[in-house]
């Protein structure tokens, strides 16, 4: 009768059991966190680049075509590889989260919008760029594809702990991160270069001037979402003292 009508039933008589469960959940509910304010940047980002094209009436920087390229392999290559990621230190030290608090706060609102609005910064102004000194659509919107791509990949990174720099999560704590971002990085690699991607996906062999400048997008905002790290620790510490 007891079991029946209890919310938690302890199986091993432990109550060291209910310790380890709730750093388990913790651990989980961090990694969904993580993995939310990681995907929800690509699909604003690709929305708001295709409705700025419609705005100003120029072509469509990235094809639906590309986009579900994006959105299947980086899901499966770069996404799913943060539900590997082991649990932060001190993650029992937090005090208990209020079930009524949204899973997406404030600050990640303001998070996902950075990112998206950096994300389409950088695919829309390679994409016109390129179409400016006549490197024609093809080779714009492979450009504006792999904006995306690296730019999540990089922002994995970032995604990797909400909280902490991401020096202090350890490099190499995730490797099958890392063979993901290594996947993926070979996967667009033939994307841009193998005649057959080329041919279904509509892309086009990039120079090394093209890369520096896909690799430059990715690395703003990276170095940005790492410098809003610290911004927000500044003042959320800054409000403890107080």
């Amino acid at each position: 009768v007891a079991k029946e009508a209890a919310d938690m039933v302890i199986a091993d008589d432990n109550f060291a059991s209910i310790e380890a469960a709730v750093e388990e959940g913790r651990g989980v509910f961090d990694n969904l966190v993580k993995f939310i304010t990681w995907s929800l940047p690509t699909n604003a980002g690709e929305g708001m680049v295709i409705l700025l094209a419609i705005i100003f009436g120029t072509a469509l920087p990235i094809l639906p075509l590309q986009i579900l390229w994006i959105n299947m392999t980086t899901a499966l290559l770069l996404g799913l590889m943060l539900a590997f990621e082991p649990k932060e230190p001190g993650i029992m030290n937090r005090p208990p989260r209020d079930p009524k608090t949204p899973i997406l706060t404030s600050a990640m609102v303001i998070r996902i919008l950075i990112v998206s609005a950096l994300m389409v910064i950088g695919a829309f102004g390679c994409f016109k760029l390129v179409m400016l000194r006549g490197g024609g659509e093809i080779l714009a919107r492979t450009m504006a594809v792999n904006v995306f791509v690296f730019g999540e990949m990089f922002y994995l990174f970032n995604c990797r702990s909400l909280i902490r720099p991401f020096w202090q999560v350890g490099v190499w704590s995730n490797k099958i991160l890392w063979f993901g971002v290594l996947a993926m990085a070979l996967l667009q690699l033939a994307y841009v270069y193998l005649p057959v991607f080329n041919k279904v996906f509509q892309s086009a062999p990039m120079a090394v001037g093209d890369w520096a400048m896909v690799l430059g997008v990715a690395l703003v905002i990276f170095v940005v979402m790492e410098l809003e790290k610290w911004v927000r620790n500044r003042l959320n510490n800054s409000k403890t003292r107080q």
